[in-house]
């Protein structure tokens, strides 16, 4: 599948647009459409459910080490500026980024890459041509080579039937590997030399909270919903009466001020995260990590992700954070990506107690394998913390403790788009429906994510037929989201609720005025069968898995 493709199938039906398209956008902004809406909120409903309110607690899950308990948070996007100074993510939270001083383009600099070729430059205005050997660069995407191709073309001056006289040499790599960018030509530059020196930029939003706008009114939007659950730690303990081991999850809405936002919805600069802070006894932690290692990846493979795109990855021990005792990211392998690279979905991070430990102390550093508070060079603090108690005291075991906290982190904009990536078929059906053509694009997804479940159509708009499948249309819509189409050959509304991934379509045709049966499709395997009327909404309730 060419990712083209289904940007444009997005579009066409109304599940992603452009944020402010009629003013001709706002890079890393997306605007969820009527179905877009509908699928991106089955996705977190799927994981809301599965992973928080139908969790259990009295049944031991396979791979848990004991019986746990789950609850749920909904936590403000603005909080209190301490919050991300003990964090860390005030002082940490950035990425480095190169400007370019010609075309005035900013990158991310670990995204610019590129190779070394060798060619004879066409010089202006007569001048004579002269061999030169110089790094060019392109954004990474799916066609990098390709990119490099028309970049080196452009820069020698070259006609497409004489790129075979250029050398390239060397493999892809990043710029962030040379020490001299003399050589180096930036994405959109016609000449060398004309990117900056790396520097680092906060990835967090500034705002200011109340009418006076100064220095001690600034705040910032969320990088994460993680902090908003650690500081509410203690009022979960006190209010809810659950005991550990425990989890609590939240979804919601972070900001990200992403130096290049780009792949569709996959890096954006206002995204919604799916997360869980399960707390447990240190003791214990190594084991719930593996659980959730494994539950998280297994909800993907469920819910309709195909093995071979999907892979779990443990970090290796260079790539952890300071304060993580082991991180795995579930990846999957995008449309848009080189072949053999994957994006990733999910992080699980083993946290430790840092963050706990850091609300309640301070700003934390690592120091060789310890965690210290960071001081000032007269011996203060860095950063103070609340200085509130969130210790956990065991009446079992008669022990007070730390707990240590396992994050399994989801994007939903990320899962969304990947369902959509995976859903995506194209099939020679046959011509038998309708006489329609023979390509028929379809979205394979999941029924429980699926935005329309069901679609119900008179076969003619006559005999009273219309008058019946508005009455099966109303029984359906307070079982399950449904849609009524009338308009056109029958074979075309099919083909019109397969392009949006509709499971079942519902058919009222002659028999039905005779019988009272009407006819289902199935949207996968083509199959088509009857039912009586009054047994519909149980049958496609059962197939649905509602």
């Amino acid at each position: 599948m060419q990712m083209e493709e289904l940007v444009a199938l997005c579009k066409r039906r109304g599940f992603l647009f452009q944020s402010s398209e009629i003013y001709g956008g706002l890079n890393g902004f997306w605007d969820y459409g009527p179905l877009g809406v509908l699928l991106k909120r089955n996705v977190k409903d799927a994981w809301w459910t599965d992973m928080v309110v139908g969790h259990n607690e009295m049944k031991v899950m396979p791979g848990a080490p004991s019986t746990y308990e789950m609850t749920g948070l909904d936590c403000t996007i603005i909080m209190h500026p301490q919050i991300w100074k003990c964090s860390g993510h005030y002082d940490l939270f950035h990425d480095f980024m190169v400007d370019c001083r010609e075309s005035k383009r900013r990158y991310r600099f670990d995204h610019v890459k590129g190779r070394w070729v060798k060619g004879m430059k066409h010089g202006e205005n007569g001048a004579s041509a002269q061999e030169l050997t110089v790094f060019i660069t392109t954004i990474e995407t799916e066609n990098t080579q390709e990119a490099l191709d028309q970049a080196a073309q452009k820069f020698f001056g070259l006609r497409k039937k004489n790129l075979d006289s250029l050398e390239w040499t060397g493999d892809l790599t990043s710029i962030s590997s040379l020490s001299d960018f003399s050589l180096v030509v930036g994405p959109d530059a016609k000449q060398p030399g004309t990117l900056t020196s790396p520097r680092e930029f906060n990835l967090m939003f500034k705002t200011t909270i109340g009418a006076l706008g100064g220095e001690d009114d600034i705040s910032f939007l969320r990088p994460e919903t993680a902090q908003g659950i650690f500081v509410n730690f203690k009022n979960v303990l006190d209010s809810s009466r659950v005991k550990l081991p425990f989890g609590i999850g939240q979804i919601g809405k972070s900001f990200r001020n992403e130096i290049t936002p780009r792949n569709f919805t996959f890096r954006s600069r206002e995204f919604e995260q799916m997360e869980i802070e399960f707390f447990c006894h240190p003791n214990e932690s190594p084991l719930w990590y593996q659980y959730w290692r494994d539950r998280r990846f297994r909800w993907y493979t469920e819910m309709g992700l195909n093995g071979d795109r999907l892979r779990l990855r443990e970090h290796d021990p260079e790539e952890l954070a300071h304060y993580s005792c082991g991180t795995a990211d579930i990846e999957y392998a995008f449309p848009f990506l080189p072949e053999g690279e994957y994006g990733e979905l999910e992080g699980i991070a083993h946290r430790g107690n840092f963050d706990l430990r850091s609300h309640m102390e301070g700003k934390l550093v690592r120091e060789g394998n310890e965690l210290l508070l960071e001081k000032e060079a007269n011996g203060q603090p860095k950063y103070r913390g609340s200085g509130k108690d969130l210790t956990y005291f065991d009446d079992q075991r008669k022990e007070r403790f730390i707990p240590h906290v396992i994050e399994p982190s989801s994007g939903a904009d990320r899962a969304t788009l990947a369902f959509l990536c995976e859903a995506y078929q194209v099939d020679q059906a046959p011509t038998s429906e309708q006489g329609q053509e023979a390509k028929r694009v379809y979205l394979k997804l999941h029924p429980r994510l699926a935005p329309i479940k069901a679609a119900v159509f008179p076969l003619v708009k006559k005999d009273g037929m219309p008058e019946i499948a508005a009455e099966i249309y109303g029984e359906l819509k307070k079982e399950m989201t449904a849609q009524y189409d009338e308009k056109g050959a029958v074979g075309r509304r099919y083909r019109r609720q397969d392009e949006i991934g509709t499971p079942f379509c519902v058919t009222i045709d002659g028999q039905t005025l005779q019988d009272g049966t009407v006819t289902i499709r199935d949207r996968d395997t083509l199959e088509q069968w009857r039912v009586k009327r009054e047994e519909l909404v149980d049958e496609l309730k059962q197939r649905l898995n509602c």
